[in-house]
């Protein structure tokens, strides 16, 4: 019998399209390591990721790129370092301020994943340049519906320095209510439109929430909630543990619709935070040292999870993963042949079976700032195994710690592992030669 030809095609349209899930990546800003409950978290209740969090892979030794926004961000979303790309510090409305330009040339993940049949958006924070050439639209996001700057000096007014950067796609648009809930609610606007009809092909979200970044202004009924419940909470802290409850509870808005929708079972979810908690308004980093700006363990390493219903086995795992490395890793749940040329490596073999031979690599971490702390210089970090070299600042002296015996990062080794210090700083320097290659600021 002769099967009609446009009953093969859709057979093979939907048997393509069950075998790349959809692929969405949630960022929270400046989430510290202790900032959840299933992060220990005392005085916080975050059932929704919680929820998530036990339902696929929780790790316990990720690393943020960066412990400050804009590189961290570049580095996820091209799967190299951040400085290779043009973002070794912080973009900023003015030149002054500002310590980064996203190479024209560098191939974001959207771009990517679009040769591999993915429909592309990206709800939230950008941070990633104001520029054309910079914009989401430009690089690979078929759909925008976000803050094209970096903070936001009211999650209310949504304004920064007094300019206006709230988008849909390059169109201005001024919505009303709490970052927060704006951005939860066109995540579920767009998750119901890919459900109805759009079912051919999977798609990449990327949902970047500003919260918990400063200014720290929750919605009023959050923030007393939390106040009637920990007694003798301080204010500052009563007021953090509300902003990343309400982020939490509109996390689970955004399952529900998943499952609502039937896309659940058909996601990949990654979600992670940009860095460590801001310690000066009440962050939690567990018991690491340091904090958000700190190359110190408070400042790179973060929650996060992936959740693969059906393929994902909930567990949790101390595999050493960064933030970059979620480029390959989607590339490579989405069936690309190659993934060559990135500085990330792929922990899909860890989704799949539980395990992976962790390749030995070293870690590097850059940040450059301007400011009379920083002068407009560079402060590094690496990770060799058990060994790291940190230089907290451009004024510090280079440290090296054992963090085997050693996390809360107490006892400077560099004289008493003087031959580890110097082939640590061999591999640094080799990789600082490496970044200064690359243009960071936009040409003339």
């Amino acid at each position: 019998m002769r099967v009609p030809l446009l009953f093969l095609v859709l057979l093979s349209i939907n048997s393509w399209a069950s075998t790349k899930p959809n692929i969405l990546v949630i960022v929270a800003d400046d989430l510290g390591y202790g900032d959840l409950s299933c992060y220990g978290a005392k005085d916080l209740k975050s059932p929704h990721l919680d929820s998530l969090m036990a339902s696929g892979l929780r790790f316990t030794n990720f690393y943020a790129n960066c412990p400050v926004c804009s590189p961290t961000r570049a580095a996820l979303l091209s799967g190299k370092y951040q400085e290779l790309v043009g973002v070794p510090g912080v973009i900023r409305t003015y030149p002054k301020d500002n310590w980064g330009y996203l190479s024209p040339s560098a191939t974001l993940l959207p771009q990517a994943l679009k040769k591999e049949g993915y429909r592309t958006a990206a709800i939230g924070k950008w941070h990633l340049g104001l520029d054309e050439e910079a914009h989401p639209n430009t690089r690979g996001f078929d759909h925008f519906h976000g803050f094209l700057g970096d903070m936001m000096d009211d999650y209310f007014k949504h304004r920064r320095h007094g300019q206006h950067y709230m988008r849909l796609n390059k169109e201005n648009v001024d919505p009303e209510g709490h970052a927060t809930d704006i951005f939860t609610d066109w995540t579920i606007d767009y998750l119901a439109s890919e459900a109805k009809g759009k079912a051919d092909a999977p798609f990449f979200l990327y949902l970047a929430y500003n919260a918990p970044h400063t200014p720290i202004q929750p919605p009023k009924d959050w923030l007393e909630k939390v106040q009637a419940r920990e007694e003798g909470i301080g204010d500052k802290r009563a007021k953090l543990v509300a902003l990343i409850e309400h982020m939490d509870d509109s996390i689970g808005k955004i399952i529900g619709g998943l499952k609502e929708n039937g896309q659940w079972e058909d996601t990949l979810i990654f979600f992670v935070s940009d860095n460590g908690g801001q310690l000066n308004v009440g962050g939690n980093c567990g018991n690491l040292r340091g904090g958000k700006q700190d190359m110190y363990e408070g400042g790179i390493r973060v929650p996060a999870c992936a959740v693969w219903p059906g393929v994902i086995k909930p567990a949790t795992t101390d595999f050493t993963a960064i933030t970059m490395d979620i480029f390959p890793t989607a590339m490579a749940a989405a069936g690309a042949k190659s993934t060559e040329g990135l500085d990330g490596q792929s922990f899909l073999p860890l989704l799949k079976t539980g395990m992976q031979v962790a390749k030995e690599r070293d870690l590097f971490f850059t940040r450059r700032e301007g400011n009379l702390r920083y002068m407009g210089e560079v402060s590094w970090a690496m990770k060799r195994g058990k060994w790291k070299l940190v230089k907290n600042s451009p004024m510090s002296p280079w440290e090296l710690f054992d963090l085997q015996k050693d996390p809360l990062e107490t006892t400077d080794l560099t004289e008493r592992q003087a031959p580890v210090f110097r082939d640590l700083a061999a591999a640094m320097r080799g990789h600082i030669q490496r970044g200064g290659s690359i243009p960071w600021q936009k040409p003339e």
